[in-house]
């Protein structure tokens, strides 16, 4: 699906399930590279990072 401009909600919705359709017919599992642990360490130091002062 390209970007663009739709110019009804129901062309939007058609183009929406086109793409869902021709991605789910290569569809694919997820495969996690990070552990569960990995991935909250990393949130958590973002948040102190942000959470500081100056944001």
């Amino acid at each position: 699906m390209e970007r663009g401009v739709f110019c009804s909600l129901n062309e939007l919705k058609t183009a929406l399930e086109d793409w869902i359709k021709t991605w789910n017919d290569t569809a694919r599992p997820f495969t996690w590279t990070k552990t569960a642990d990995q991935i909250i360490d990393r949130i958590c130091r973002y948040c102190d990072r942000i959470s500081g002062p100056g944001h």
